[in-house]
């Protein structure tokens, strides 16, 4: 298991407990459009609460270049409030004297949520009077952002070298998830890996090549390692000048016993657009001004007799151009078939990265995946080996 601190070892009763949570959500008119990352701190927080503990919300929002109203965590905080169903008071700043007057007024089971940590230039630059400044106001962290792990800036890195560390509820359920997926899996292990382009992904291909039994290649990708072996893709995207990385690739996995499944047949069309013709082509035979939108049935059917084999599936990435319809059509099904095997209990299922969440949302199965991560940046980065600043901070030495 990971050598991580969690509530479970901390004793939090009247201590003043800062919560690392991400709010950086959707916002429409002040209001709240998706409540996903909100939803997954509200138990680390309640649990704080009930325990007496006084918790201090931190967070960033957006890309603000010093104080903008419009930028403000005040109208998340009342959404904060309204998911979990208590009161969170608001202080106009994260540090300094309304910071300070705010926490002292706090009694034990109250929850405060703190301005925009971005509104100072020295959150992003990790600075350590900045981190001395926010770590006077707790005697406990507790880091509840998977999806800002990969930073290494003050709220999410520098104050857990300051006070007592522990991973939240939602720290912990993805690093567990994560841990399933890839640290510890049960074997046979698959990854379907999809997206645009090759340049994009390279760590996370290589990366995965060492680690999984086979890998799953869809998306505009898939067309560059076509390409590479020489199958005419017609106008579809593809980067012609990776052809020399993607042969490398194809050999590294080769050389690992790493399966690549490749597309077999693909779903072609004239036109980049919804509802547009299309017809479902063998490889030898992409029309010259044909663009592939999607993997073919047959690649389908392939991709779905890989994962009856798997004990475990990582999915990042749409196998075509899922937000067209019907170039969804693939990428549904596959997600289908993982989600079901994953509810007969014969498969953990792990999948993180926008796109992918999108996709599964659409397929509707997100909730039928064993883990589902909202971290994009973060999730990636896991996935391609590198270090996170946010989570080695929280490791028990």
């Amino acid at each position: 298991m990971m050598s991580f601190r969690t509530l479970d070892q901390a004793d939090v009763a009247g201590k003043r407990v800062l919560v690392r949570v991400d709010l950086n959500v959707p916002v429409e008119g002040g209001k709240v459009t998706d409540a996903t990352r909100i939803e997954r701190s509200a138990a680390t927080i309640t649990e704080l609460a009930h325990k007496g503990a006084k918790v201090i919300l931190l967070s960033h929002f957006g890309r603000p270049k010093g104080r903008d109203p419009k930028d403000s965590l005040e109208p998340i905080a009342q959404a904060v409030g309204r998911l979990i169903h208590k009161p969170v008071a608001f202080a106009h700043d994260c540090v300094g004297k309304a910071a300070e007057d705010a926490v002292a007024a706090m009694k034990p089971g109250d929850i405060l949520c703190l301005e925009n940590t971005r509104y100072h230039k020295e959150e992003e630059k990790n600075d350590p009077a900045f981190v001395a400044a926010l770590a006077k106001l707790g005697d406990i962290y507790v880091n509840d952002a998977f999806s800002v792990a990969h930073r290494a800036h003050a709220s999410t890195e520098g104050i857990a070298h300051k006070l007592p560390a522990y991973a939240g509820r939602a720290m912990q359920d993805e690093l567990e998830a994560l841990e399933k997926a890839l640290e510890a899996p049960q074997k046979p292990v698959i990854a379907i890996i999809g997206g645009a382009k090759i340049s994009t992904k390279l760590e996370l291909i290589e990366n995965l090549i060492a680690k999984v039994d086979g890998l799953v290649i869809g998306g505009g990708m898939a067309n560059t390692f076509l390409n590479a072996q020489g199958i005419n893709v017609g106008k579809s995207l593809c980067e012609r000048d990776m052809a020399d990385t993607a042969r490398r690739i194809l050999q590294k996995a080769q050389d690992r016993k790493c399966a690549m499944i490749l597309p077999i047949d693909a779903i072609v069309s004239y036109y980049f657009e919804a509802n547009a013709p299309s017809h479902d082509y063998g490889l030898s035979a992409i029309p010259a001004d044909g663009m592939i939108l999607d993997v073919g049935p047959n690649s389908v059917e392939r991709i779905k007799a890989v994962i009856d084999d798997a004990a475990t599936v990582v999915w990042n990435g749409p196998l075509g151009a899922f937000e067209l319809p019907p170039f969804d059509r693939a990428t549904v099904a596959v997600a289908r078939h993982a989600a079901e095997r994953t509810r007969a209990g014969k498969l953990v299922s792990v999948a993180g990265g926008g796109d992918t969440v999108a996709a599964l949302n659409h397929a509707h199965v997100a909730g039928d995946f064993t883990y589902v991560s909202t971290a994009g940046g973060a999730f990636l980065e896991w996935m391609e080996g590198k270090v996170l600043p946010g989570v080695e901070a929280l490791r028990v030495q």
